[in-house]
């Protein structure tokens, strides 16, 4: 029986690494996977998932108007697909996410779905929002703060190092930008 999965985590917490180490698992049985990522995260190049640690695949892109069960649906037809794979899931729409129900309810595929939990302002991103409540299974991928605590928060920073504290939810970057923290700093500095 197929079913939907959350990974969810903070930043650095080796989302896309697990991601790819499971496609490949699948591939080195001899099973077909297709893999998804945002079209507006293009840090690695247009249709690649990639991680910090060098690891990489191509992957089709997802926008906000794609119909991923159509899309699915048809990569299915021209070759059975065993598992579909989604990155950056936190950029998925609602209809995304109910028609990633449908992947797994209608076309008995498991979507593994992996993204961010909460933005800049610990307010959830839409995906996850409805992945946290459609999921079959969800699973917290763990990363730490410069304290040692599990951090499940991302601050946004300026060029000076300070925090941002309002601005539009989505501001694709990296180390860069934004540092995973726990609640306890996150609070000191956001809230």
């Amino acid at each position: 029986m197929a079913q939907l999965y959350f990974y969810y985590s903070a930043m650095n917490a080796g989302k896309s690494t697990s991601l790819l180490q499971s496609a490949y698992n699948y591939r080195e049985r001899g099973m077909r996977t297709a893999l998804f990522t945002a079209a507006l995260d293009d840090r690695f190049g247009k249709g690649v998932v990639a991680s910090r640690i060098g690891l990489k695949s191509e992957a089709y892109l997802f926008q906000q108007d794609s119909d991923l069960l159509t899309q699915i649906t048809a990569l299915h037809k021209q070759s059975a697909l065993d598992c579909v794979f989604i990155d950056e899931a936190q950029f998925l729409t609602k209809q995304q996410v109910k028609q990633l129900t449908d992947v797994v309810d209608i076309l008995n595929i498991p979507v593994l779905a992996y993204g961010l939990r909460t933005d800049f302002a610990g307010e959830t991103f839409e995906g996850s929002h409805y992945l946290l409540a459609w999921s079959d299974k969800m699973i917290e991928l763990k990363t730490v703060c410069h304290c040692g605590r599990k951090a499940s928060f991302v601050v946004r920073m300026d060029a000076q190092g300070n925090p941002i504290k309002e601005g539009e939810q989505v501001d694709v970057g990296g180390n860069d930008k934004y540092v995973s923290m726990c609640r306890c700093h996150f609070k000191q500095l956001v809230w």
